[in-house]
């Protein structure tokens, strides 16, 4: 982010629109568009406990750590997109990534093309930061299909009634509530981020966000085995007669069953449980009554942005030596990744380089989002070629089964 005592340098000019990052002194507008275009009003945060001043400063912290960028017509901010820092676990392998957030235009501004020219900046500013990959919330996945974005990941809602709850089953330690600061429950999370494909690695800033407009009524429970060592948790409210679980994750089956003996604890004060699920598997079977309902829809959406470098960084299951691979990459948004890009193995070593485009074998030709939703785990090769999503010849499916891992993204967290 700018200093505000310096100068304002332009990064596109249109008519009386222009571009720039933002600074300090655009944080009363920067919030009262978040605000608008999300449908936060003021009195909606005074309800949840928020004074006047924390409203003012809350978001702050994202436009001194993130980059920002915005179009102004005249002294006003019209249309602005944020960009995040962060770090992802892809199958082991933490890289950076760009998360966009705060996608915004006020209705009089919009048909002006000013998102799409804000999002080509943040592919670039992305690309420059040398982060291999951007992940983002969409408020329409049509619009960010477009550029290139393609779901990675799913978001499971269930309800289960009281009735349904499981028995108790006996464990060696016991839950205990804690401060939502807790180093135990931060710690879990750390842990099961370093053990789960497409979770967010949590850092202070990441850790905001996450609480950020939640009521005061959340609680979290941390669950400790015999050693008094933390292994799971579970955050959340009760209300109307209803467990809200806003988060539970647990970094074994001991945990899991702890965790919801203290939820069928509150059998007495709640009628029903109500959750979200990111792991990509229904969990009914996992019920004694596995009529439970559950819902799936479509949660988090994510783009390669440096084909070559994710592909040189991407743990393949296999590293076959005499074996050469050719990925024909579509990318309309980011020139920069069209191409033939060649992968090969030596030594335990992966080698991706980028050749002249008139390789005839082992060609799998497809765009971007494709590339994204298969090496993510999110879509196998076989199911892609079947929906005509990729070219290849049908031997070549055998190869990329093998070579991509069989595990789907654990996303839980919203910026």
């Amino acid at each position: 982010m700018k200093d505000k005592n310096e100068e304002h340098t332009y990064l596109e000019i249109n008519g009386s629109f222009k571009m720039r990052e933002l600074d300090k002194s655009d944080l009363e507008q920067f919030n009262a568009l978040l605000q608008y275009a999300f449908q936060v009003t003021t009195y909606d945060l005074f309800q949840t406990g928020w004074k006047q001043e924390e409203i003012k400063y809350a978001k702050r912290p994202i436009l001194e750590e993130a980059y920002v960028l915005g179009w102004f017509y005249g002294e006003k901010l019209a249309s602005m997109i944020v960009v995040y820092s962060m770090k992802i676990n892809i199958y082991d392998e933490i890289m950076d990534m760009g998360g966009i957030t705060g996608v915004a235009t006020y209705p009089e501004y919009t048909g002006k093309g000013l998102i799409h020219s804000l999002m080509k900046h943040a592919l670039n500013y992305i690309h420059e930061q040398e982060m291999p990959i951007s992940f983002l919330y969409p408020y329409s996945i049509p619009f960010y299909r477009k550029m290139g974005w393609e779901i990675v990941s799913d978001k499971l809602s269930f309800t289960v009634k009281d009735t349904q709850l499981p028995k108790t089953r006996p464990v060696g330690g016991m839950v205990e509530r804690v401060s939502l600061d807790s180093e135990d429950y931060h710690n879990v999370h750390s842990y099961f981020a370093l053990q789960r494909h497409g979770c967010l690695i949590r850092d202070n800033l990441s850790w905001e966000e996450y609480w950020r407009w939640d009521n005061d009524d959340m609680i979290a429970a941390v669950y400790y085995n015999k050693e008094h060592k933390p292994l799971g948790y579970v955050v959340y409210y009760i209300a109307n007669d209803i467990f809200h679980i806003k988060e539970m994750v647990y970094l074994n089956i001991e945990a899991n069953y702890g965790l919801w003996n203290y939820i069928s604890a509150h059998f007495s004060m709640i009628e029903q449980v109500q959750g979200d699920n990111y792991s990509g598997e229904p969990m009914a079977y996992l019920f004694e009554d596995s009529e439970i309902t559950e819902t799936i829809s479509p949660y988090i959406m994510a783009r390669i942005v440096n084909v070559r470098a994710f592909l040189e960084d991407y743990p393949y299951q296999i590293q076959p030596e005499d074996f050469k691979l050719h990925f024909k990459v579509h990318d309309e948004m980011a020139h920069w990744n069209e191409g033939d890009y060649m992968v090969s193995w030596h030594d335990g070593e992966t080698i991706c380089e980028q050749v002249a485009d008139n390789q005839s074998i082992n060609v799998v030709e497809l765009d971007i989002n494709t590339l994204t939703t298969m090496l993510m785990g999110y879509k196998r090769p076989s199911y892609l070629y079947e929906h005509e999503k990729l070219n290849t010849e049908y031997y070549m499916l055998t190869w990329l089964e093998r070579l991509i891992p069989v595990e789907k993204p654990y996303f839980s967290d919203y910026f």
